[in-house]
């Protein structure tokens, strides 16, 4: 079995890489199979190409998620809607809630955010605004 995987040089490339290892979030290949070496591989170039071409400044995931909804033409309602409610995306641009890995997941698929920016460490305040 061939594996199908080219160099990524050019945005074009990344999108392509992107579309092909989406439909493994989904569905996780099994650990040993080629699928799996399919995904590692795709998820390497990936990152690799991203950290020389697309470096993610030294934000946490408030600050990611703040920039893009006001620069990249998304809203909190968008976020909202990923996340299932409303309150929901307060609490998280808030600092009053973490992102689950589930969330950043999701906003990382429909943004097109890199997992690594949303899966950064960050303080959150437990206290009522």
């Amino acid at each position: 079995m061939t594996m199908d995987i080219r160099p990524i040089r050019y945005d074009e490339d990344l999108t392509w890489a992107i579309e092909e290892i989406a439909p493994y979030f989904e569905a996780a290949p099994l650990p040993g199979s080629p699928e799996a070496d399919r995904f590692d591989v795709l998820a390497t170039l990936i990152e690799a190409y991203e950290a020389t071409h697309h470096p993610v400044p030294d934000a946490d995931p408030v600050a990611v998620l703040t920039f893009a909804i006001a620069e990249m033409g998304r809203s909190q309602s968008d976020l909202a809607d990923l996340l299932g409610s409303r309150s929901r995306a307060s609490e998280i641009l808030s600092r009053r809630r973490a992102l689950s890995l589930e969330q950043i997941r999701r906003i990382s698929e429909a943004w097109h955010l890199p997992i690594a920016a949303l899966a950064r460490p960050y303080r959150v305040s437990r206290d009522a605004a």
